[in-house]
């Protein structure tokens, strides 16, 4: 069966690409529309009755695009709003905090694992919760709010990216990680300045990949895979359409992104 209908994503603004860049990587074949919520972002600060309130929004407006499947793209929402979610969608609906979880207690060798994410992803501990369930490990959880609007803004290198980096992850090298989960998708747009100063004894963790391949398993087992040469995707956000054009267009690095579309959900 060919399945045309397009898988929806959404994140608070560009970080959720990360996602887009692995099912281009993995299943080029399916089509995909996008949803960056840049009218609210971050959404590290934001109240979970604030978070609810946007990813019912945001679910609904990809349900009217009759998508066959949902990727919660942002950390924060897989932390706090997706199990609530899974409950009541009509289409499978998946996050990253799972595999991003799994992935980094494949990669461990002494137990010790660093999460880095938003202040609503560490506070609520989702990340936390994954890991030691499946096992005897250490988890060390640090947020990093100046990633995300460094990220936004196109900002990859740099002295003020370098402080950030120096300030969020030196308590978690102190603790001996030989793992670090980004946990937040936009942080994986940063991994190259972010490898640099953990060095290559530290494994980096990026949740993107994971979710795609269990989304590829959900459409399998469901038989509704795409079978396309090459998919398509459609691109929306709640704000700044101008910012995330650019950002993103960095981001791929390639002409993917050739329209935003700015709707109002409110």
């Amino acid at each position: 069966m060919n399945d045309t209908r397009p898988i929806g994503i959404f994140d608070s603004g560009v970080g959720g690409l990360t996602v887009v860049k692995s099912l281009l990587n993995q299943m080029p074949g399916e089509n995909f529309i996008y949803f960056g919520d840049t009218a609210h972002l971050p959404y590290g600060n934001k109240s979970q009755a604030e978070l609810f309130q946007y990813a019912q929004d945001i679910v609904g407006f990809l349900l009217q695009q009759d998508v066959k499947a949902i990727v919660v793209a942002c950390g924060t929402h897989s932390s706090v709003t997706l199990p609530s979610m899974e409950k009541s969608c009509p289409v499978p609906i998946m996050g990253v905090v799972k595999a991003g979880a799994a992935s980094a207690v494949q990669a461990t060798r002494n137990g010790k694992i660093g999460i880095i994410a938003t202040q609503a992803s560490v506070n609520n501990g989702s990340y936390r919760q994954h890991i030691i369930s499946q096992g005897d490990y250490q988890v060390f959880a640090n947020a990093c709010p100046h990633f995300v609007p460094l990220v936004e803004a196109g900002i990859f290198s740099g002295d003020e990216l370098d402080a950030a980096i120096k300030e969020y992850i030196s308590p978690l090298l102190e603790k001996g990680i030989d793992t670090l989960v980004m946990g937040c998708t936009h942080y994986p747009f940063l991994a190259d300045a972010i490898a640099g100063f953990t060095g290559a004894e530290v494994t980096l963790v990026d949740p993107a990949v994971g979710t795609i391949q269990e989304l590829e398993q959900i459409l399998k087992l469901n038989d509704m895979q795409g079978a396309a040469a090459q998919g398509y995707g459609r691109f929306y956000v709640s704000g700044n359409d101008q910012s995330f054009y650019h950002a993103g267009s960095l981001l791929l690095n390639n002409n993917m992104i050739q329209k935003v579309e700015r709707v109002c959900l409110d």
